[in-house]
C-alpha cells in the first residue's frame, strides 16, 4: 500500500468556479520524492491542502496510510503523519526564540519536557542550525527562517512533509539552503518529500515528477522523461533550466551529446 493515495479526485472552491482539480490519480510510496510543477493556477496549492486537510476533496479519495481525509475522525493522526511547509516562512513562525518555535507543535501533542527538548536539538541539527537555539527568528535570513519552520514540522516527526513552493519568497542562497535541507532529509533520513515548486532547478533531484496545467495532471515520469521534450513544457507556460536548454540547442546543431539535467552533466558530456 502506498502512503498517500489520492483516487479520482475533484475539486472545486466554489459550486460556481471551474474545478480547481479534475480526476486527480496519484500515488506516493514511503520514502518518495516528488515534485510538482506547474504554471500559476494549475492547482498545485491546492493538491498540497488536499494532503493535509486543510481542504477535503469533493469527489473521489484522499487516503494517508489508509485514512481517508474525508472521515473527520481521522484529521488529527493524517496532520501527524504529513507535515506541511508554506511559501511565507513568517506565517509559520510563532514565538520569539527559535527552540521555542520548534517546541510549539510538539507542546500542542503532549510530549513530555525532556523528549521536547531532545526533538529541537535534534531538528536543528538536521537542518544545520545548531546553535540557534537562542535566536529570534525575525532576526534570521529567509532561507534560515524556512529551515527553522521545517525544523518545527520535523520535530512534529511526520513521515511525509509538503512544502508549498517554500523557496519562492528567497534568495539564490536561500533557495540553495532549503534544498539541501530538502535532499538530506529525504535520501539520509527517508523523509518522504512532496515539493511543490516553479523552479525548475529545483525538480532534478526528484524521483518522480507530477506536471499540472489547469487543474490536471498532464505528465508524470522521471526528471529525464520530462525534459525530454521541451517544447510540450513550454506550451504549458514552464520555463527549462537554462543548461536542458542549451543543451537542446547543442543538439539541434548536431553536437552529439546525451540529454543532461546540470551543469557538471554538461561539462562532463562536452569534454
Amino acid at each position: 500500500m502506498s502512503l498517500i493515495e489520492i483516487k479520482n479526485v475533484n475539486f472545486s472552491y466554489n459550486e460556481m468556479d471551474k474545478p480547481a482539480l479534475k480526476n486527480i490519480n496519484l500515488n506516493v510510496d514511503k520514502g518518495d520524492f516528488v515534485a510538482v510543477i506547474g504554471a500559476n493556477g494549475s492547482g498545485k496549492s491546492t493538491l498540497a491542502k488536499l494532503l493535509n486537510v486543510l481542504l477535503k476533496p469533493d469527489e473521489g479519495e484522499v487516503l494517508v496510510d489508509g485514512l481517508s481525509t474525508s472521515n473527520n475522525e481521522n484529521t488529527w493522526n493524517i496532520r501527524q503523519e504529513v507535515g506541511m511547509v508554506f511559501q511565507n516562512p513568517d506565517n509559520q513562525l510563532v514565538a520569539s526564540m527559535v527552540e521555542d518555535d520548534i517546541a510549539f507543535g510538539p507542546e500542542n501533542l503532549g510530549i513530555p519536557g525532556p523528549e521536547i527538548r531532545k526533538r529541537v536539538d535534534h531538528a536543528l541539527e538536521l537542518v544545520e542550525m545548531e546553535g540557534y537555539q537562542k535566536h529570534a527568528p525575525h532576526k534570521l535570513s529567509g532561507g534560515q527562517k524556512q529551515r527553522v519552520a521545517i525544523a518545527g514540522v520535523i520535530a512534529m516527526e511526520p513521515v511525509c512533509i509538503v512544502l508549498d513552493e517554500p523557496t519562492a519568497m528567497l534568495d539564490p542562497k536561500g533557495r540553495d539552503e532549503v534544498m539541501e535541507t530538502i535532499l538530506n532529509l529525504n535520501k539520509n533520513k527517508n523523509i518522504t518529500i512532496i515539493h511543490i515548486t516553479h523552479f525548475m532547478e529545483e525538480i532534478i533531484y526528484a524521483d518522480k515528477i507530477i506536471v499540472m496545467s489547469q487543474g490536471e495532471i498532464v505528465k508524470r515520469g522521471t526528471p529525464r522523461e520530462i525534459f525530454h521534450n521541451i517544447e510540450e513544457l513550454e506550451k504549458i507556460d514552464l520555463a527549462v533550466p537554462e543548461v536542458v536548454k542549451l543543451a537542446d540547442e547543442l543538439r539541434k546543431s548536431g553536437i552529439n551529446i546525451p540529454e543532461v539535467l546540470s551543469i557538471d552533466e554538461l561539462v562532463n558530456s562536452l569534454c
